[in-house]
């Protein structure tokens, strides 16, 4: 069997909106980021790939299998949507037990897979404690947990660290982390970090379109020798903004550090070529690619 998923040509579209257009991916084994500002069409791909929504053309297979023969993809995939929610009254266990009676497991195979994915997701302490009582972070977990229930051989995931304090974020980056080593695992995010931090290779969404495909290290490099940082005053300030893309400020009494994108060397201002970290490469790719970087967006 296949162990990527093949993406070719996918469209979709609301009505009149192209939410998707003329999509082409290959996702491999291992972590694979999807980054991409709100809006931007990933969701739509996620639940095209879980089949939750239909394309208007194009092809899809996860895993040698045609996206149009849903029940067996869905045999195949695990779902965490952005807005997760489970039954607030249940216990962890009892959620699970729940849901794993409603996909037809045994009562010995759930018992032993609950008690396996509780373990997993760091849950034991929690196993009778009833949903609505549970963090953030612990509902993002045991959002993993009912995703892995069927031991699918693809994992998506959509905004999972959106809301969650650092400490959180970085427990549930390792997990999925360690997760994605047998299985296909797909993170859908707009937070750069998320993606740095777990991903090695990625692509890049912006109005329903792929604008960059490949490894962070190439991103990396696709930016190199075009992000700047320079020390103004105030009264400069926005002259330097009108110029050039502006992608960080940080004031040192009286004068600004700014960090900044540009094609050359800066002329209106001294200005000191730095290397670039993800999120310079990442604004640096919407940049490349005609995006709208005002500061509204």
């Amino acid at each position: 069997m296949e162990n990527e998923i093949k993406i070719s040509q996918v469209n979709k579209f609301y009505g009149k909106k192209h939410a998707l257009k003329d999509v082409d991916l290959v996702i491999p084994q291992g972590m694979f980021g999807l980054l991409g500002r709100n809006g931007a069409g990933k969701t739509t791909l996620m639940k095209t790939l879980a089949t939750l929504l239909g394309k208007q053309s194009g092809e899809i297979r996860v895993c040698g299998v045609p996206i149009e023969n849903a029940k067996e993809i869905r045999g195949m995939i695990g779902y965490l949507p952005q807005d997760f929610s489970m039954y607030p009254l249940m216990t962890v266990y009892e959620c699970l037990d729940y849901l794993g009676t409603l996909s037809g497991m045994a009562k010995r195979d759930r018992k032993e897979r609950i008690e396996l994915l509780i373990k997993k997701v760091n849950l034991n302490e929690q196993m009778h404690t009833k949903v609505k009582k549970l963090s953030g972070g612990m509902k993002r977990r045991l959002g993993i947990a009912q995703a892995l229930l069927h031991d699918p051989g693809v994992l998506i995931v959509d905004e999972p660290t959106a809301g969650l304090d650092p400490e959180e974020r970085i427990r549930f980056r390792n997990l999925l982390c360690e997760v994605a080593e047998e299985r296909i695992v797909i993170l859908s995010t707009h937070i750069v970090g998320d993606i740095e931090a777990t991903c090695e290779n990625i692509a890049i969404m912006n109005e329903g379109e792929i604008l960059w495909r490949g490894t962070v290290s190439k991103l990396l490099e696709n930016a190199r020798g075009k992000v700047y940082t320079a020390n103004v005053n105030k009264q400069q300030l926005g002259e330097v903004k009108a110029a050039y893309i502006v992608i960080g400020m940080l004031k040192q009494g009286e004068n600004i550090n700014i960090r900044f994108i540009s094609d050359k060397r800066p002329e209106k201002i001294y200005g000191t070529e730095t290397e670039p970290n993800c999120e310079d490469a990442y604004m640096y790719c919407l940049y490349q690619n005609g995006c709208s970087l005002n500061e509204e967006d």
